[in-house]
């Protein structure tokens, strides 16, 4: 929990400048909150999270190289003491429920005013959970129901799907890159995420894991 008379120590992760820009305004009118950190991609947040202690995380799902969930599941692990709030333009149950499993503690829409948002982040600093009231229903709906078995391929983003295929083909991490324009680095990581994701420590185990189910599974019949 925050302590009385403390700064909160933001940070905000969007692919939108003017959305980054405008949350910078609305946070520096604030004594008791300092904006510490920006990025725009999984891969600056990730940069920013190995640099810089913070109390509350403002996390948008689509960035332009991977998922929010996947930034909030791995700065969860990394900084547990981060409260991090979903801040997005999507209200889809599975964004949802997968960003409160992932670690959050809050989730927004963007259309909510800068006073919800200011509250918010009081809120979950002090330890507390926020749900937009568009979004809320969803979860009361949910609540006692059994969830229904998820197949761990399905966890997986489009474009990790497409680097668990070109694995299966056998294809290095530099290979992949030069394949598909990313770095060596950063297919390091997303090949860290499917084996996270599909419960697997090494890549044989996940090239032999889709050849088992490559008759099911239809990114296995992409090409190269």
């Amino acid at each position: 929990m925050a302590e009385a008379g403390s700064v909160v120590r933001v940070a905000v992760v969007d692919d939108h400048e003017v959305v980054r820009v405008g949350l910078a305004g609305l946070l520096a009118a604030q004594p008791d909150f300092r904006l510490v950190g920006e990025a725009g991609s999984v891969q600056e947040a990730l940069e920013l999270l190995r640099s810089t202690e913070v109390d509350v995380l403002l996390l948008d799902i689509r960035l332009p190289d991977g998922s929010g969930i996947d930034v909030c599941r791995q700065w969860a692990q990394t900084q547990p003491s981060t409260h991090i709030i979903i801040l997005t333009s999507f209200g889809d149950d599975d964004l949802l429920f997968a960003a409160l499993e992932a670690g959050a503690a809050g989730y927004l829409l963007k259309n909510a005013r800068g006073r919800t948002v200011l509250e918010a982040i009081r809120t979950v600093a002090d330890g507390g959970s926020i749900l937009d009231p568009a979004v809320a229903s969803k979860v009361l709906r949910s609540a006692g129901a059994p969830r229904p078995h998820r197949d761990p391929l399905d966890e997986l983003t489009p474009q990790e799907r497409r680097i668990l295929t070109l694995i299966a083909q056998g294809l290095t991490n530099r290979e992949i890159g030069a394949r598909i324009f990313l770095s060596e680095k950063t297919v390091k990581h997303y090949v860290s995420n499917i084996l996270d994701k599909l419960g697997l420590t090494r890549r044989a185990e996940a090239a032999a894991y889709l050849a088992r189910r490559e008759p099911t599974y239809p990114g296995s019949e992409a090409g190269p």
